[in-house]
């Protein structure tokens, strides 16, 4: 006899446009009876800008905007780098830093730049993730991981996206983009605030989505 996959108890939509995202999101919930669907597999649907003040703020208000729009159970997250030698930035503005033509790899640049000359020990950072989880009737709830690290003196690596390769692990002496997705997949700020939303999923009533 066959063993099938369990059928899924919920759909989610995980709203998001960033491929690398939606595929570090969809591993973290591995596991779960979880319909996954991409943003782009249910129709245009407009996410509101990331203008908060909060990534908390940023992660409820495109959840709901989301579910409401789909009719489904929506998973959106805001992250990003708090550097202490910068007073915090880029913060919420992670994704923007540099201005919105910039790349990855320039934003990495324009960060080291600020930095140059400014010794291992006071180049502390974390990475901090808000994950929210919103049904279409508005209910929203909200899961929170930290990273702690320090951005390193170089770009190192070619695993993840964003800023990973200029995040280093002090307990690895590597950064995100050194290490194998398996591990970062453990670690990471992300990591920690899927594993709240797990918790959160595991509590939906079935057909909830």
């Amino acid at each position: 006899m066959t063993n099938l996959p369990p059928l899924p108890r919920i759909t989610l939509v995980v709203a998001t446009g960033n491929p690398g995202k939606f595929n570090e999101i969809a591993a973290l919930l591995q596991g779960l009876e979880v319909l996954l669907l991409p943003l782009d597999r249910i129709g245009p649907i407009e996410v509101p800008p990331e203008g908060g003040e909060s990534f908390q703020e940023n992660a409820c208000r495109k959840a709901r905007a989301v579910a409401k729009a789909s009719g489904h159970l929506a998973l959106a997250d805001d992250s990003g780098l708090e550097v202490d030698a910068l007073g915090g930035r880029p913060g919420v503005l992670s994704a923007r830093f540099g201005g919105p033509q910039a790349t990855d790899p320039d934003r990495n640049a324009l960060l080291l730049e600020m930095l140059r000359g400014i010794p291992s020990d006071r180049r502390t950072a974390r990475f901090r993730c808000v994950v929210a989880i919103a049904e279409p009737a508005g209910r929203v709830r909200v899961a929170e991981g930290i990273c702690e690290g320090r951005i390193a003196a170089a770009a190192r690596g070619f695993h993840g996206f964003g800023y990973d390769s200029i995040f280093e692990l002090p307990s690895l002496g590597k950064t995100f983009a050194e290490v194998s997705p398996e591990v970062k997949n453990r670690l990471s700020h992300r990591a920690q605030a899927m594993a709240g939303a797990r918790e959160i999923l595991r509590e939906i009533p079935a057909g909830r989505g």
